[in-house]
């Protein structure tokens, strides 16, 4: 080979290795190359694998839309999360019933004028007959108008038979027996005046029966009752209602003294020949139910309270409780799980077997008895709300303390362990300065998986009415209101945005759990 030959082989070869060289610059590491490894910190290593996880990355993105929702959405509501809202509605109240008499009625001054001798008494009219015999006695049966009768013993008057009825004005006051003999007697004859016990009384054609000037009582066929005590039926309504009974009319209006105008009802009886009468009214009412509209987008409940506000405290609540039990439950078994872990011996033995009764307490129906208890005691609901938060938390942190264990029983074997108890640290430093901070990833993981659970713990003991108490809102009693097939069928808006909101939150948690656990150990990529 000649020296030319050499020489262009020698650049050849050195372009080659240029080329190389270039190839690897421009290459991109994978994440599991260790050239990529060396130059990232622990913390990027976790973010860039969490990130590269698109289902943890929607389940944060949920999350912080959540928050959003409900921290910063209750602030920017116009309205509270108590706030009531009413509306004015027309209600129909039965005020008065209405009753033609057409058949005799019987009024005793005497208690020998019972219920026998007003049968024969009818049957004595029926037959026009001017005497009947009852007993030993002899009754006289005399007609003192039309549809008026009188019944005397030994001259003596002791009872009445009549169909027109003799009412007090104000339809309560009781009328005594003279009055009504004299003023049906006058009335049925068409007399214009009467008296009775020494006092003057006139009629007018209409039958109001007037004393000294004022109206002191009305005869008439139709007997008018009020449906209440609290109610006076003016003699100007009663006409006005009788004429519309005259005239067939379902419907009338009547204006009071005060100037106010109502609507009645007139509803007929065949079977009972009973008018009842409905006083129409504008009530002031919750605005309970109602429908989404422009001013509440989610409508409202059966409160007349505002559902989208409600939703975002009732997650502002579910979440708060949800956090606060994690760490009260993370805190106790961190310091618990970290000496057990550390000192071993009787001191491991004596924690795990509290672990062991923690898990023997059955949980569920112990929170059911305190709540009952806080129900009979009627504890205040933001005291109901820390209690709930303390007992979940004290019931939750064994499962925490045996992770806790485990980790720190494999990491006190460590060499840098050796080192810090070579060194001199104090026992309380080597635990939480150097074991603990270890553990973190892990409790990190174990606590993201552990809210979505404590929620729904929490929206379950709402929706049984033993977790979060009326005025404040949760999720889950919010979808406690759904408590019949009617609201469940028609109120749509009442439960589903509720328990979309629950769901989602629930699954985004789990999902970022699942991310943060495959980013801190790569091993449990899938």
């Amino acid at each position: 080979m000649s020296q030319n030959d050499d020489l262009n082989k020698d650049i050849n070869n050195m372009g080659k290795v240029e080329t190389e060289d270039a190839t690897t610059r421009n290459e991109e590491y994978s994440i599991g190359d260790d050239r990529r490894v060396k130059s990232l910190s622990p913390g990027a290593l976790v973010r860039r694998r969490f990130f590269r996880n698109r289902v943890a990355v929607i389940g944060l993105a949920i999350l912080i839309f959540m928050f959003v929702f409900s921290f910063i959405g209750g602030v920017v509501s116009p309205y509270s999360q108590d706030q009531l809202f009413y509306r004015n509605e027309k209600t129909s109240k039965s005020y008065a019933s209405v009753t033609k008499n057409d058949k005799y009625r019987y009024m005793a001054d005497d208690a020998s004028f019972d219920s026998v001798v007003q049968a024969q008494a009818m049957l004595a009219i029926v037959k026009k007959s001017p005497q009947f015999t009852f007993g030993d006695k002899t009754f006289n049966l005399t007609e003192e108008g039309k549809d008026f009768y009188s019944v005397a013993v030994n001259g003596k008057v002791i009872g009445l038979c009549y169909k027109e009825i003799f009412s007090s004005a104000d339809g309560a006051t009781k009328l005594d027996f003279a009055t009504v003999y004299a003023g049906l007697k006058a009335y049925t004859n068409q007399a214009t005046t009467f008296n009775a016990d020494g006092k003057d009384y006139t009629i007018d054609s209409d039958g109001v029966v007037s004393k000294g000037g004022s109206e002191f009582g009305y005869i008439s066929k139709y007997v008018v009752s009020a449906s209440s005590s609290d109610v006076i039926l003016s003699k100007d309504w009663k006409d006005a209602l009788i004429s519309a009974i005259s005239n067939d009319d379902e419907v009338f209006k009547y204006k009071n003294e005060k100037g106010v105008e109502f609507n009645y009802e007139l509803n007929y009886s065949p079977a009972k020949l009973i008018w009842s009468v409905k006083q129409e009214k504008e009530t002031r009412v919750y605005d309970m139910y109602s429908q989404p509209s422009f001013k509440h987008p989610l409508g409202t409940d059966k409160n007349g309270m505002d559902m989208l506000t409600r939703l975002m405290y009732g997650g502002r609540v579910s979440l708060t409780i949800g956090f606060l039990v994690e760490i009260i439950a993370t805190g106790l078994g961190v310091i618990l799980g970290g000496l057990s872990g550390y000192f071993g011996g009787w001191v491991d033995m004596v924690i795990m077997r509290i672990v062991d009764v923690f898990y023997c307490i059955p949980s569920m129906p112990l929170i059911i008895i305190l709540g009952a208890v806080m129900d009979a005691l009627k504890v205040d609901p933001m005291i109901r709300m820390v209690y709930l938060m303390l007992i979940l938390g004290f019931l939750g942190w064994p499962g925490i303390a045996r992770l806790v264990r485990g980790q720190i029983l494999s990491l006190r074997e460590q060499e840098y362990m050796t080192a810090t108890e070579a060194t001199g640290l104090s026992v309380k430093r080597r635990i939480f300065r150097h074991l603990v901070p270890n553990v973190i990833p892990q409790l990190i993981v174990s606590m993201t998986m552990g809210l979505g659970g404590t929620i729904i713990t929490e929206a379950t003991l709402s929706f049984l009415g033993l977790g979060v108490k009326f005025p404040f809102a949760s999720w889950g009693n919010i979808i406690n209101d759904v408590n019949n097939t009617f609201v469940l069928t028609n109120y749509w808006f009442i439960w589903i945005p509720a328990g979309v909101l629950l769901l989602l939150t629930v699954l985004a948690f789990n999902l970022a759990g699942d991310g943060l656990r495959d980013a801190f150990d790569p091993r449990m990529n899938r």
